[in-house]
This record gives C-alpha cells, structure tokens and sequence, in this order.
C-alpha cells in the first residue's frame, strides 16, 4: 500500500497547526513533567476516552500558560475549574482544575501563571493538573507541542 503523504499531511495537521512548529511552548507546570495518565483517545469521537494528559502536582502549585493566546475560558465548569487558552494558530490548551487568577479576554504569554491547581476532584487517584490540546472539534495529545506526544494516522479519504 503507498502512503501519500503529500495528502495526509494536511489531514493530520490542518491549516491551524501550521505554525505549531514556529510557536513556543513550554510545561503547564514548573519543570518538566512524567505524566501519571497518557493521551488515549477514543475511537468514536461520541465515546469515552482519555482526552489529554494528566500530571503530576501538589493543591496550589501554579498552573503556566503553555504557549501565548488569549484566555477564553476562566470558570467552573460541571463544578471543577477551568482554564483554556486559545492560540492564534486556532489551538486551544485546556487545563484543569485550576482554580483561575485570569479574566476571559486576557491576552497571556507562554510561561504567565494562569491560576493555581485545585484539589483532588475525582479526575485522578491523587492530585493532578489535566492538560488538553484541541484543534477545532479535534482532540490531539498536548505532548506534541513539546515534540513529545504520539501522532495518530487516520485513513486517506475515498477519491
């Protein structure tokens, strides 16, 4: 079977990603981090899955702006703290939970404290800060903006 790159590419990275690889990231938390729950999406997009990466933390640690963008999220949300960011490349990060020291509409840069993580709140065993990565209605695993994360392959589309 050939593989046409030339096609997949734009499938596995759309026009929104294109500057991921000119933008600058960094961790959402101090130092880097070994996550203690990976990226596994679901096969359906209706099913259950785990939609972004869990890391380690401590109640009251600061919570950083993965990349700049602008914060269009900055509440609770079904009772846990939420903060996402929205990237001008399209991208959002998510993070969770986080209990905020940012207003919706703040324009951040990669590194600027976007609030603190919340406690245990049933996400994981112990505390954690849950980090997610979205492009448009597209889940994608936040360890690829550090070069780290797993690229997932779909199939080409019917001609």
């Amino acid at each position: 079977m050939r593989i046409d790159f030339a096609r997949l590419w734009p499938m596995l990275f759309p026009a929104s990603m294109a500057l991921v690889i000119a933008a600058q990231w960094g961790w959402p938390l101090a130092g880097a981090s070994r996550p203690v729950r990976v990226f596994a999406p679901p096969a359906e997009r209706w099913l259950s899955g785990h939609r972004g990466v869990d890391l380690p933390a401590v109640t009251g640690q600061e919570v950083l702006a993965a990349g700049e963008g602008v914060v269009t999220v900055a509440r609770r949300v079904a009772g846990r703290g939420v903060v996402t960011v929205t990237h001008a490349n399209g991208l959002r990060t998510t993070y969770l939970p986080v209990d905020a020291l940012v207003t919706e509409g703040r324009r951040v840069r990669a590194g600027e404290v976007l609030g603190t993580v919340g406690g245990a709140e049933g996400h994981c065993p112990a505390t954690c800060l849950h980090w997610g990565l979205v492009s448009g209605e597209l889940y994608l695993d936040p360890l690829l903006l550090l070069g780290l994360g797993q690229v997932r392959l779909l199939p080409l589309p019917e001609d």
